[in-house]
């Protein structure tokens, strides 16, 4: 059956054939602004908290101030400046984002305490403050949008993040819908690790009553909407680290549809994704079944080894947060096996951090409906070929014997880091099967948990002090014609990686 996530799928892939007449050259007079403005409400700065401060002048709330600093900074804070030849400079951030384009807006919520008023606050990134901009109690209304999630029963905080659709659209046009959730996962991969640092604990909302929480977040639907929820549980308080309550609920599947023109169907696809009443998700694939692919005869290269020591723990990841950076080239040198066993291992096994004081179940929408392949060029001790990822056996399954370095410049619409990378790493997904389960919704679920996941890649790529970048542009169908990945496998998200070229 087919369904407007699966249609939206189809129109905005890139083909060889159609690319071309696709693209079109950017208006830089109409580069939107990736920061936003409040030219009104009480501001808090958050600067003074990055340092450490004697015990003495410390005020009483110091430390609460202390951690909501570390929090958004880790999470989404401005790590350098780069000049650009046109336009304004790009103010880089924590967490990655397709073009430098920074979609997403990060919101704090105050039930009201002595320290944080009840209201709404908005993180102004420039400057590294938070600002109220609305002072009442929004909270009954925060719980009635979330159908009553536990979560909020037991938290002050919660952190909301939205999305400002045409800083990518700008860019990007309908496939900007893709990219938006693909960065916001990112940052919700930063956000596990920064609330481990810091004391708390996200609890993943992605499912809400749209309309009503755009309201509440003053909003304007066609500009800007809310993309996930999280509770911030304090664990300085002794709270529970987890909560029962739902992460994914399902919205409607949309059979029948208007066909709408290129330029609309991002934000049609946005607005029949909304969740008007709750419903009871279709069970996916439980989370104790067999990896998917077991390929009969196929090679098989174990993959568990010992979790990465991060030297100095959590310290040693915040370091890290702080420095990642998105690698422009490779040199095309081999990776070690145990260097690419380390990135899996990391990515996929959070059971086996907590000595680190990392969650060992972190929050995704439903990481049953993605899969992994791995394409290897260059790795000590592996023949190149394709790969499947089982990540409950913790083993490469191989699929296709060759090295497809030419091949892989092609798919990545001839970008050199296809080519030179060492290991490239697909995330796909059974869209029918997913949108089955939580209706057209199901589309932004996807790309939310594959950036999570490549945003792991990123900081164990980074903390190995190797290259990784993340690629959103693609030949969507010859990916499975060419690598040997079964066709009703839709490439979600991909990451390369390899060893980065200095200087």
């Amino acid at each position: 059956m087919d369904s407007l996530a699966l249609h939206y799928h189809q129109r905005t892939k890139y083909s060889p054939e159609t690319i071309a007449a696709n693209s079109r050259g950017l208006n830089f007079a109409e580069q939107p602004i990736p920061f936003k403005e409040y030219p009104v409400g009480q501001r808090y700065d958050l600067k003074p908290y990055l340092h450490p401060q004697p015990q003495e002048s410390r005020p009483r709330d110091w430390r609460l101030w202390q951690r909501l600093s570390q929090l958004f900074f880790c999470t989404y804070g401005v790590t350098a400046k780069m000049v650009t030849l046109m336009g304004p400079p790009v103010f880089l951030r924590a967490a990655p984002s397709a073009g430098g384009l920074y979609p997403a807006e990060v919101y704090l919520l105050s039930r009201g305490t002595e320290s944080l008023p009840a209201g709404l606050y908005n993180y102004q990134v420039q400057d590294h403050t938070l600002i109220r901009f609305w002072d009442q109690n929004i909270w009954p209304d925060l719980e009635q949008c979330c159908f009553q999630h536990p979560a909020l029963g037991m938290v002050d905080y919660a952190i909301v993040t939205s999305a400002v659709f045409f800083r990518s659209a700008w860019r990007y046009q309908d496939r900007a819908y893709r990219r938006i959730f693909l960065d916001t996962g990112h940052l919700l991969g930063n956000l596990e690790i920064a609330g481990a640092l810091t004391g708390f604990r996200p609890c993943l909302i992605a499912g809400f009553q749209d309309q009503g929480i755009n309201e509440l977040m003053y909003f304007e639907p066609t500009q800007e909407g809310v993309v996930s929820i999280m509770p911030l549980i304090d664990q300085e308080q002794q709270h529970p680290r987890h909560c029962s309550g739902f992460t994914a609920l399902p919205s409607e599947m949309h059979p029948t549809y208007n066909f709408v023109e290129d330029g609309e169907l991002l934000a049609y696809l946005h607005r029949a994704t909304m969740i008007k009443t709750r419903m009871k998700a279709e069970q996916s694939s439980p989370s104790n079944l067999d990896d998917k692919y077991n390929f009969p005869f196929c090679t098989k290269i174990a993959m568990a080894t010992t979790p990465i020591p991060f030297n100095t723990g959590l310290r040693g990841l915040a370091q890290t947060l702080g420095k990642r950076r998105s690698t422009r080239a490779y040199t095309g040198a081999d990776l070690t096996l145990e260097e690419v066993r380390s990135l899996l291992h990391f990515t996929y096994q959070p059971q086996d951090y907590t000595d680190l004081g990392l969650d060992p179940d972190p929050d995704y929408c439903d990481l049953n409906l993605l899969e992994t392949f791995i394409v290897v060029s260059g790795v000590e001790g592996l023949d190149a070929g394709c790969y499947y990822y089982a990540p409950k056996a913790q083993e490469l399954r191989q699929i296709r014997f060759k090295n497809f370095r030419r091949e892989l410049h092609f798919l990545c619409l001839g970008q050199d880091l296809g080519r030179d990378a060492a290991v490239v790493v697909f995330h796909t997904a059974d869209l029918k099967r997913a949108v089955q389960t939580y209706g057209d919704r199901a589309y932004r679920y996807l790309h939310l948990d594959a950036g999570h996941l490549g945003q792991r890649l990123n900081l164990a790529a980074i903390y190995l002090d190797l290259g990784v970048s993340g690629i959103g542009g693609f030949f969507d169908d010859q990916v499975n014609e060419v690598l040997g990945i079964p066709t009703d496998e839709a490439v979600i998200y991909i990451t390369t990686l390899g060893r980065p070229r200095r200087g």
